[in-house]
């Protein structure tokens, strides 16, 4: 199936209110003192879940529009990854402002103290090299170095519900089963991955 230039509009357009509505909420609950017992930590772990939701979402696209076959459905890609990428800034931000108060000093020993951390930003940090190449234009110059570089979401894939899995006290049901979602996505693309790590060879 494919979109008139004007349906793909509206899709886009309900995917940003889809996307946004969680952050005008988060807003909403600490302007009106309902973040929780421990704010800091409540608007930290709301946009790490955010990001990794949209990650979630992002993945889910292409094995939606093969079974369902919408074709259309695949053009969102690009707009979904990009809210994986403020969602992870946000969090990272919320991290560094609210946690540390821009103690970069605090940062260092923050790594060493919880290793996670390293993960997570190793996760942004691919992100935030895809977010950057992800306009047309640099992908036409690109060529195929986009493609492979673009593979690099199956190892955000594996770093992100990681991080959340090592960074939970007690309640580790939610990440591993977060866990679980994302191994069998990365199953289902199995053929494709090998033929991209066959390529790195």
């Amino acid at each position: 199936m494919r979109l008139s230039p004007r349906s793909a509009f509206w899709l886009k357009v309900v995917l940003h209110v889809v996307f946004l509505l969680p952050a005008l909420y988060l807003v909403a609950l600490v302007i009106t003192d309902n973040a929780g017992g421990d704010p800091v930590q409540y608007i930290i772990h709301y946009t790490g879940m955010g990001a990794i939701n949209s990650l979630l979402a992002t993945l889910l696209i292409s094995p939606i529009a093969k079974r369902f076959k919408l074709a259309a459905l695949m053009q969102t890609r690009r707009l979904v990854g990009l809210y994986v990428f403020a969602y992870a800034l946000l969090h990272i931000a919320a991290f560094i402002s609210l946690d540390l108060l821009f103690a970069w000093g605090l940062l260092f020993e923050e790594v060493i103290k919880r290793p996670y951390i390293l993960v997570g930003a190793a996760a942004l940090m691919i992100v935030t090299l895809l977010a950057l190449t992800s306009p047309n234009k640099i992908k036409r110059k690109m060529g195929k170095q986009w493609q492979s570089l673009h593979n690099w979401i199956y190892v955000v894939a594996l770093l992100a519900p990681i991080h959340f899995y090592w960074s939970v006290k007690s309640e580790i049901i939610e990440p591993s089963i977060y866990i679980a979602l994302f191994i069998g996505l990365l199953f289902y693309r199995r053929v494709s991955i090998k033929k991209w790590l066959m390529s790195k060879r």
